[in-house]
């Protein structure tokens, strides 16, 4: 099937990430200079993962609150080595072996389809680590599930949230009252239970990824999202899809997703796709308050394409939702208000601001994996940094706001996706041929075994 690569190929746009070629002298300069990009990007995740760990053993020590065990990890550690590695690593060479190849060979569909099925596999695989239970058990206390049985009248529900605020379980306090809306929905039709809640959360990872690779096909070519594929299934922070941030990640990812296409289309079909993406961003709103922050990422890709209309368009379907909730009776600033209140008057007001501005940073590179830092090194196409650069600056908005404090490798799930596209830059250049994405595939891989094996997550 390599007409497929072909005819992406000829489809591309030309990347100015190949090196000029023109002689052995040249592109060896060219594998020296990537050499020692690679491995300055190694060491500065090294470096920023070991600050961010012994920085706050420091701040445990001196008996500041952190309420971290394994920082910059939340968690305990432990050693769990037994077989119930066997499904992961198995996984794991799968993929390997599978997704390197089926990136360059598959039809469009099928990759997607191909790539969704590795992160669920991993995701549940790196889960029964710790049993059965670790599907499942995560999303039960403190949890968004506690809250569905009270709802009752949902209009009730919604015009009272933010009074009986602090009646609520932690992450029922923490976020809009969609996500208790969306299971009580489940509930109602049949698909209750913390069972389907797992297979939500799963299948939103999942959607995730099909929604970055189709948005980074859109501004820089098929053959950028190809190279990108195996890295976006794989990444460690697949780890954490048993939240319920998992779900929240597919909804906005396609919400920026199908903006960005709207960029790139005239006429109806554009609006079509607006008004959808902006329906999803609203929705996005009312499961997590600081997921309007990616509202940057299609506002850079207008900006790129001199695109104004597809924002406004987007702009008035979500302001459609926010007008729903408003008549329901839940105002959406005042939401943010009494969570923010919650949040200070609580473990946020007790963590050290300073800390947690670094080493939230830290918890971040674990989840993205040490083979995105020489992505980023790598990284010249100015349209994929468009996307890239647009989650990176999200994180930090998020960071500095002060309300992410901790447990990030959760709560930034929506964030992760958009940076993984950095590894476009992994499939280009001679020291990106087939077996050496190979090997950086196997570092990914490997980081997020090592995560599960040494940390015990909450989640």
């Amino acid at each position: 099937m390599t007409h497929v690569v072909e005819r992406a190929q000829s489809n591309d746009r030309s990347s100015p990430e190949a090196p000029n070629g023109g002689g052995v002298e040249t592109r060896a300069r060219e594998r020296r200079r990537r050499g020692w990009l690679a491995a300055i990007g190694l060491l500065v995740w090294f470096a920023i993962i070991a600050i961010a760990k012994v920085w706050g053993e420091h701040v445990i020590a001196v008996g500041d609150t952190l309420r971290l065990s394994a920082p910059p990890l939340t968690g305990a550690y432990r050693r769990h080595i037994d077989a119930g590695m066997i499904p992961a690593v198995l996984v794991g060479l799968g993929a390997i072996v599978v997704l390197p190849r089926a990136a360059s060979r598959l039809s469009w569909t099928r990759l997607l389809v191909v790539v969704g099925a590795f992160s669920v596999a991993f995701a549940l695989a790196l889960a029964v680590l710790r049993g059965w239970g670790g599907i499942t058990d995560p999303l039960l206390p403190g949890q968004y599930i506690r809250t569905v049985p009270g709802v009752g009248n949902p209009l009730e529900f919604l015009s009272q949230f933010t009074g009986r605020l602090a009646e609520y379980n932690i992450h029922t306090q923490g976020h809009p009252p969609g996500m208790v809306l969306v299971l009580w929905v489940m509930d109602r039709v049949g698909f209750g239970g913390v069972a389907w809640n797992a297979v939500a959360v799963m299948a939103g990872g999942a959607a995730s990824t099909a929604a970055v690779l189709v948005a980074v096909r859109d501004v820089a070519g098929e053959t950028h999202a190809r190279r990108a594929a195996p890295f976006v299934a794989m990444a460690p922070a697949v780890i954490w899809w048993s939240s319920g941030d998992a779900f929240f990640a597919g909804v906005s990812a396609w919400a920026v997703a199908l903006v960005i296409l709207a960029t790139g289309q005239e006429g109806r079909r554009s609006d079509v796709m607006a008004v959808a993406g902006g329906l999803l961003f609203g929705v996005t709103a009312f499961l997590s308050y600081g997921l309007v922050l990616l509202a940057v990422i299609p506002l850079m890709a207008a900006w790129q394409r001199r695109r104004l209309r597809p924002i406004v368009v987007a702009g008035l379907g979500a302001a459609s939702v926010f007008v729903a909730f408003l008549a329901a009776g839940f105002w959406w600033f005042s939401g943010l208000g009494a969570t923010r209140e919650r949040y200070f008057a609580g473990v946020g007001g007790r963590r050290p601001y300073g800390y947690f501005v670094f080493g939230n940073i830290g918890a971040f590179a674990l989840a993205l994996g040490p083979a995105v830092a020489v992505a980023l090194m790598w990284l010249r196409d100015r349209r994929v940094w468009l996307l890239v650069g647009g989650g990176l600056l999200v994180m930090i908005l998020a960071d500095v706001s002060g309300m992410s404090k901790a447990e990030v490798e959760r709560i930034w799930l929506p964030f992760v996706p958009w940076v993984l596209l950095a590894t476009t830059a992994l499939g280009a250049g001679a020291l990106c041929r087939l077996g050496a994405r190979r090997i950086w595939l196997a570092l990914q891989i490997a980081t997020g075994l090592a995560i599960e094996m040494a940390v015990r997550s909450p989640w």
